[in-house]
């Protein structure tokens, strides 16, 4: 018999609050990266290829450090990560506007943003969330979450653009490096953890927890599928304000736009995608998702390119955006339970991240290489179609041990 600590459950609405300041500003940032691809190769003389380079490192690294940064969260307290996780964003946002060599830019950038983004994100506060919430409520709390990291994305799409057009990219980066510090370390202060209560009883090992999911099925099937949506959502975040002026589509204002109306429609997806986990099958409902998505890629490529089919796409894309998030989530802390949350979302969301990383990465070099992304729209329709179907057999039910009681805390 031994006996551990553990932490109890603050407030469901200050965690919700203080962890969805953080990620409106985290992913907001993130997704904004596209608008500096051109005038960074440009002011640098580089190709697109370094930029797409340094994206996928930081998708990478994103990957590599989330599941040190989970198991930070679920040992140390979230607070703490995000903390450190707000010094790196700054850290990396001056750096890419102060390097001038491309294997610097591409390495520190890479390597900074990346940590940073592993511990202010999704997998170190997944935890937190999942062990406050209700288990009635857990995947809305989630889809919760995942909405307000879409709403930062809404809001940050224009400021990034007009701090670019009136600060010049690099004064940009310095004042969103100040903005960072100025709001995530006041919401971290307020996921302070509470008082500890003493668990007794036989405890999971962290070794066991990660043996124990990667032993199990559904598990790797989650691992394929978050392959996926990193491969499809990277792809088209990074190199939509690109793909439009090659296509004719030169007014800036309408990238912004579009990518504006991701964030604002991924609110909607995430928070309702979260509210039918509770009432549905996760697993038919990712599927679904999956195969919408290769709907929508196919009819936008196939159809006329105009400002409004551009406006359409991105509405019907921002439903889809974000909302296998909350589901995900749902189903491994269902299977699992949501003492070791944080860590096994950061294992799922590295192989995420090697989709981020690959689709990052090959639209820069299919691009240099052919001079269109033709052949990487057909690889992310396929791709959808995969992730629908490895999707389908997953099952939701909780895992059976012989000594459980960690696992349920």
């Amino acid at each position: 018999m031994s006996t551990t600590s553990i932490r109890t459950a603050p407030d469901l609405k200050t965690v919700l609050l203080a962890t969805g300041c953080v990620l409106t500003l985290a992913m907001g940032v993130r997704h904004g990266f596209g608008f500096w691809l051109q005038p960074i190769s440009q002011g640098n003389n580089w190709t697109r290829e370094t930029f797409s380079m340094a994206i996928a490192v930081q998708n990478l690294m994103w990957g590599v450090f989330g599941p040190f940064a989970g198991m930070a969260a679920d040992k140390l307290g979230t607070a703490k990560v995000i903390v450190l996780g707000a010094v790196l964003y700054a850290l990396g946002l001056i750096w890419m506007a102060m390097a001038t060599q491309p294997v610097l830019f591409i390495g520190g950038s890479g390597l900074l943003i990346g940590a940073a983004l592993a511990c202010t994100t999704f997998g170190a506060v997944s935890g937190i969330i999942g062990r406050t919430a209700p288990e009635a409520k857990r995947s809305w709390a989630f889809g919760m979450s995942s909405a307000a990291s879409s709403f930062g994305q809404f809001v940050m799409m224009p400021v990034d653009q007009q701090l670019i057009q009136h600060a010049g990219w690099q004064n940009a980066l310095y004042v969103l490096a100040i903005v960072i510090l100025a709001f995530m370390l006041p919401m971290a202060w307020r996921l302070r953890e509470p008082p500890v209560v003493a668990a007794t009883g036989p405890q999971q090992s962290t070794m066991e927890a990660v043996r124990e999911a990667f032993g199990h099925k559904p598990f790797l099937l989650l691992l394929a599928g978050y392959f996926v949506c990193g491969f499809q959502l990277v792809f088209i975040g990074v190199n939509m304000p690109a793909y439009l002026k090659d296509k004719g589509i030169v007014d800036p204002s309408v990238a912004v736009i579009a990518l504006s109306l991701i964030g604002l429609f991924n609110i909607f997806g995430s928070y309702f995608a979260g509210k039918l986990g509770g009432m549905f099958p996760k697993r038919y409902l990712l599927s679904s998702i999956y195969l919408s998505r290769s709907i929508v890629i196919a009819l936008f490529i196939l159809a006329p390119l105009s400002q409004y089919s551009v406006y359409v796409f991105a509405a019907a894309m921002g439903l889809l955006w974000l909302s296998t998030v909350p589901l995900t989530n749902g189903v491994i802390a269902g299977i699992f339970g949501v003492k070791y949350l944080s860590m096994l979302s950061g294992f799922v969301f590295f192989s995420h991240q090697l989709g981020s990383f690959i689709g990052a990465w090959l639209g820069g070099y299919m691009y240099t290489k052919n001079g269109n992304y033709d052949a990487v729209w057909i690889i992310v329709i396929g791709l959808g179609l995969f992730a629908t179907l490895i999707n389908l057999p997953i099952d939701e039910k909780a895992i059976e041990r012989e000594q459980s009681t960690a696992s349920t805390v």
